[in-house]
């Protein structure tokens, strides 16, 4: 039987056809990697496969600062495959092969590198070998540039095995080991340059996430300053939607086995949750920081009004007095006239009225401070501020005015909270203006739902919620969580100078009567609670004492 061996050229024909194929698939690959040290380690791994290499490094250039210096980010070896290398810098410098190649562009395709050419300013820092019992020989070291033909990192190829499945070691290195041919170089060089596209895409990734990242806590800075009283409420109601959205993915039974978010999405949420309440930026700084039921403005001038009122009282008892002394002269010019002592009764009697006008007015006043506080008006209360808004005083040109304005009573007849129904409306209106500005950004594909999770935090799933009354089913469920994070932040903040901060119980309590109201997911708020997501804001439900 003749058998017929296949031609050489065959061979290598199919050799390169299986090479071919082998870097379009990494191609693929490069352009599918997300994160930078997944994509070095596959840079990595595919050059090393590639080219049967046994070990081999990555380095990026860092010129980050005054000084540029080389990041040892990734190594693997496969003879030594236990072995831990960490991240650190090195100066950028030609003294090191990686150096020598980042500075100059040049590659280096060295068949011993313990046997060096004369004069060549670089070596190799053999205590890496020491340290491990290896023996490096043949060596690879490529610079990737980027398009504009910048070196923005190096590869370096260790030890071109003759087989791939070879281990070597520090004493049969030699043996199996032979130099990069100038084919390999060159397939190597095309790669690297790949390479270098992808990490820079991947580093302009990172950085449009950094800058966004900034844009969005500059926003929350900008919320915080227009409205100090909420500081940290945007970060924390994000932190409570992140933890609960988690806790959701862990869920196996009933209808939110069904539910899984990903990182991106998890990311959505974040921002969407970061950004809630940036539309606040819309809202008259007035109302927004509106602490008491009359603005400070007002009450000085109410102030000032009962003081003109003290005063005019005091100014016609003594001009009462001026004209009853007058008339009443102690040098009778009839002896029916009144005797002395009766003119000290009327001119007491002046006083006393004087007095009791005066005290009226006080208490009216304590009346209406008290009214001024953002609680729940009581019948009493009511009745007295009525009383009050039929007072008049008598102004400095002599006109009669009342003591309260129609709106200001309005404002002080406010029976729960201290906003009238405009003011509520303004401060509502908050959540338009917060889809309108985030709908105005050109959010990628996976973070394109954040304007819709924003628009819904305040809505009930009864239809009563704001600002479009939307119904359980067209409430997105981000929102769902992210409504139970924020009336849970708003119910046990301890920064709002206008009501105490309640406990993690007491708060839980309000949120059950919530969900029993159909308000909110009552699944959701017993997630949240069972969970106990508010740890992540150091809460504890078994806390028995009350912040103020």
């Amino acid at each position: 039987m003749i058998v017929f061996e296949k031609p050489e050229f065959l061979n290598e024909s199919a050799q390169r056809t299986e090479l071919i194929e082998k870097l379009l698939d990494i191609g693929a690959a490069l352009s599918s990697a997300q994160d930078l040290g997944g994509l070095l380690n596959l840079i990595l791994s595919k050059s090393r496969e590639i080219t049967y290499s046994d070990a081999g490094s990555v380095y990026l250039v860092d010129h980050s600062d005054d000084t540029s210096k080389l990041l040892f980010k990734v190594a693997q070896n496969a003879s030594k495959p236990r072995l831990s290398f960490k991240e650190f810098a090195l100066p950028l410098t030609d003294k090191s092969l990686a150096g020598y190649v980042a500075i100059t562009g040049q590659s280096l395709n060295l068949s011993d590198a313990y046997d060096l050419p004369p004069g060549v300013p670089y070596q190799l820092d053999t205590s890496f070998d020491r340290d491990i019992n290896y023996r490096t020989c043949s060596v690879m070291v490529l610079p990737m540039q980027n398009r504009q033909g910048e070196t923005i990192g190096v590869l370096q190829l260790i030890n071109r095995k003759i087989k791939a499945d070879a281990v070597l070691t520090a004493e049969n290195a030699w043996e199996l080991t032979q130099q990069y041919s100038e084919w390999e170089e060159r397939i190597i060089r095309s790669l690297a340059s790949q390479a270098a596209i992808s990490i820079e895409r991947n580093q302009l990734q990172d950085s449009i996430e950094h800058l966004f990242e900034g844009f969005v806590k500059a926003s929350v800075q900008v919320i915080e300053a227009r409205d100090p009283c909420t500081y940290g409420h945007s970060e924390r109601v994000a932190a409570l939607t992140v933890r609960l959205s988690q806790e959701v993915n862990g869920v196996s039974s009933g209808w939110m086995r069904s539910i899984y978010f990903n990182n991106r999405q998890v990311q959505e949420i974040r921002y969407a949750a970061l950004l809630h309440d940036f539309g606040k930026i819309g809202v008259p700084e007035a109302v927004l920081t509106k602490q008491k039921k009359l603005y400070p403005s007002q009450l000085e001038i109410i102030r000032h009004r009962f003081a003109l009122a003290q005063r005019t009282l005091e100014m016609e008892c003594v001009q009462s007095k001026y004209k009853y002394l007058l008339e009443h002269s102690a040098y009778r010019k009839h002896p029916d006239e009144e005797p002395e002592c009766a003119q000290c009764q009327q001119i007491e009697q002046l006083d006393k009225t004087l007095a009791e006008a005066k005290t009226k007015l006080a208490e009216y006043w304590e009346v209406l401070i008290e009214a001024n506080e953002p609680h729940i008006l009581a019948e009493e209360p009511i009745a007295q501020l009525r009383e009050l808004a039929r007072q008049t005083y008598r102004d400095i040109d002599g006109a009669i005015k009342p003591l309260l304005t129609s709106e200001e009573m309005v404002q002080l007849m406010v029976s729960r909270g201290n906003l009238t129904p405009e003011e509520r409306l303004a401060i509502e209106s908050h959540v338009t203006h917060t889809y309108e500005f985030l709908n105005q950004i050109p959010w990628t594909k996976d973070l394109k739902d954040v304007p819709s999770i924003a628009y819904g935090h305040h809505e009930k799933l009864d239809g009563t919620g704001y600002p479009r009354g939307l119904k359980q089913s067209e409430i997105p469920i981000q929102a769902q969580l992210m409504t139970i994070a924020d009336i849970y932040d708003a119910l046990t903040a301890g920064d709002r100078p206008y009501k105490r901060a309640l406990r993690t119980d007491a708060a839980i309590e309000i949120l059950r009567q919530e969900s029993a109201r159909n308000k909110i997911n009552a699944d959701l708020l017993e997630l949240f609670e069972h969970r106990r997501v508010f740890n992540v804001l150091g809460h504890n439900l078994d806390a028995k004492t009350e912040s103020a």
